[in-house]
């Protein structure tokens, strides 16, 4: 019960932290990072009417039938709770940070918070910011089994049934909207303000953002992947290594016999997995036990099993 409290709490959080991305640092620049939030904003300068948050309700509802469908019912539920949720949220949060009915109609950065938060003059810190919190808060969202909608469930969707990797598929179906984006609001069609001052500029701040979003949520989930892989191979028993690695890493390793191609003699060869912080102290210490090892350290793209992570489920999230 905990367990199942923490991990909605988590998703309530995730959800909180993408509509704040949104509504304080991309929506009022027409700044669009693909997936149907980006589409809404797009779709926002074309009908000011309705805000970014309904729109993301026109296209969430579908897809979350889809995810239903061909998802599972256990992903059903969480994504529905963050695909109802995170347009109610980005509403509610534009509605207390604009002054009035005109001013949310139009999302002038000038406007937000009193002109407190105007960002105009900086916009690849805004691009940043808001491509951040939106990064953490998808990636918390994935992380417990639920998806903020939209380019999320076609991301999963073409995993699954595409085999192409979490992040590439969200590239993918964010560069289309991006593209979108370009035409509406670069080349100001629609928009006889944009016609004469075309913002054709903002769609590469689009793309960092795109980018960001992409390695922050595949940080979130995955994390930094800072383990390495070391192969130990000495001419004698290193018997103060294997007590190192036993008593003060609280590690293990796989003893490998092995004998060398040119010599013929046995030789030992041990294979182990430790954190970058560890790698240190075992240099060090393979230099007091055998000065004339043959040691190889490299990077462990994944690791999993006792003492690390658990191999995935076919419903896991693998953004790398």
């Amino acid at each position: 019960m905990k367990r199942t409290i923490l991990s909605w709490a988590s998703i309530l959080l995730g959800c909180t932290m993408l509509a704040v991305g949104f509504v304080f640092f991309i929506n009022p620049y027409n700044i669009v990072p693909g997936g149907v939030y980006g589409a809404s904003i797009v779709l926002h300068n074309l009908f000011p009417g309705i805000q970014v948050g309904t729109f993301g309700y026109m296209f969430d509802i579908p897809l979350f039938i889809l995810s239903v469908i061909l998802l599972g019912s256990k992903l059903g539920g969480r994504t529905i709770a963050a695909a109802l949720t995170t347009p109610l949220l980005m509403n509610l949060i534009s509605r207390l940070a604009y002054p009035d009915e005109e001013a949310l109609r139009s999302l002038d950065p000038s406007l937000l918070l009193g002109g407190s938060l105007d960002l105009s003059d900086h916009l690849m810190l805004t691009c940043i910011m808001g491509s951040v919190l939106i990064g953490i808060g998808t990636g918390i969202v994935v992380r417990n089994q639920g998806t903020t909608g939209g380019s999320d469930i076609v991301g999963m969707l073409l995993q699954k049934y595409c085999h192409i990797r979490f992040s590439n598929a969200i590239l993918l179906v964010d560069g289309a909207v991006v593209c979108f984006g370009l035409v509406v609001i670069g080349f100001g069609i629609g928009n006889a303000e944009d016609v004469i001052r075309p913002s054709w500029h903002l769609s590469f701040y689009s793309l960092i953002a795109i980018f960001i979003i992409s390695r922050v949520i595949a940080y979130v989930i995955n994390g930094s992947k800072n383990d390495k892989l070391i192969f130990v191979i000495s001419d004698s028993k290193m018997t103060g290594l294997h007590e190192y690695i036993l008593k003060d890493l609280d590690r293990t390793a796989t003893y490998i016999k092995s004998s060398g191609l040119y010599s013929g003699a046995d030789k030992e060869m041990l294979l182990l997995v430790v954190s970058y912080k560890e790698v240190a102290g075992i240099k060090l210490k393979i230099k007091q036990v055998d000065p004339r090892a043959f040691v190889i350290v490299t990077d462990a793209y994944d690791t999993f099993g006792e003492g690390w992570k658990q191999l995935p489920s076919p419903n896991d999230i693998t953004p790398e």
